[in-house]
């Protein structure tokens, strides 16, 4: 690599915090600062749960991978813009929005962009006309977490109502969604492009947090079973999605698509997951970019920041 990396000055890779996303973040960000590290970037582990947040201010800019609530949800974003220190991925506005999933997809809807078919759920709600309406199997999730944290496959009719009040602890609202079975799919977006789409094939029944962090039978197919026109479409998509909530940077943006071929828009995740388990890192070396310059790049995109 012949970056120089001295541009960055002092640079505090933030992970851990208190969410439910704790491990995996310390995970990403034990891997980022290595990374960093071993193209010669000064990089420092910096956990919010472990430090003041205003020790912060001894650092030139932030590689944000602190994953879930305070790192993901624009509360970290502006205390850094509050500090005036330039940080990797969207500001608070996007961040927000992107972590609630129910709001973000009230602005896909107003845009026409294809949404997974959903409900959201409250205390009165009639779940037995929920299972009906969106047909069984359904998932059902807390609306602001990340990582597959909360989400349920309901499987039987009643199911529904007996979940529902355990999803109460987390996050935002509760989201019912129809299962839509032709494949899921994530599309990474790095400087302005979508990088090639990956489709995920776990060994369980669904994509869950096991799946992700904890399995190694999980299939990652890079390049992709989309085709020529589908792959576009995927890009396309991804990057109207993203631009629809004023995203900068990098992100990660999760697809779901049916039998027919049709793609559906699922989430959109503002700090990826940089684990050896992780999306981003995978469609990156499809496109012939290793983790350090991977990191790097993401990094760079500091510098264009005020």
């Amino acid at each position: 690599m012949n970056e120089n990396v001295q541009k960055f000055g002092k640079v505090a890779v933030v992970c851990g915090g208190f969410s439910a996303e704790r491990e995996v973040s310390l995970n990403s960000g034990k891997a980022v600062l290595n990374a960093l590290q071993s193209v010669g970037v000064d990089a420092h582990h910096f956990d919010p749960q472990q430090a003041d947040i205003s020790k912060l201010r001894e650092y030139d800019r932030v590689f944000n991978v602190l994953h879930g609530t305070f790192g993901e949800d624009g509360s970290l974003q502006g205390v850094l813009d509050g500090f005036n220190i330039p940080y990797t991925g969207c500001g608070v506005l996007a961040s927000a929005i992107a972590m609630d999933k129910f709001r973000n997809r009230l602005i896909w809807q107003a845009l026409g962009l294809p949404n997974v078919p959903y409900v959201v759920l409250h205390d009165d709600t009639d779940f037995a006309k929920v299972e009906q309406d969106l047909g069984l199997p359904l998932f059902v999730k807390p609306a602001a977490e990340g990582s597959s944290v909360g989400v349920v496959m309901i499987e039987n009719a009643g199911n529904l109502a007996d979940v529902y009040p355990t999803l109460k602890q987390y996050h935002g609202e509760i989201l019912a969604e129809k299962a839509i079975t032709g494949g899921e799919y994530a599309c990474s977006l790095l400087g302005g492009q979508a990088l090639p789409s990956i489709r995920i094939i776990p060994a369980g029944k669904f994509y869950d947090y096991e799946a992700k962090y904890n399995r190694n039978d999980t299939i990652y197919q890079c390049p992709s079973d989309l085709t020529a026109e589908q792959e576009r479409e995927m890009g396309e998509i991804a990057l109207k999605a993203f631009s629809a909530i004023g995203g900068r940077g990098w992100s990660r943006v999760d697809f779901l698509k049916d039998n027919n071929g049709k793609l559906y828009l699922l989430e959109l995740n503002t700090v990826p997951g940089m684990t050896d388990h992780s999306l981003v890192p995978i469609a990156a070396k499809a496109k012939g970019m290793d983790f350090a310059s991977l990191c790097v790049k993401i990094l760079e995109e500091t510098l264009n920041k005020n």
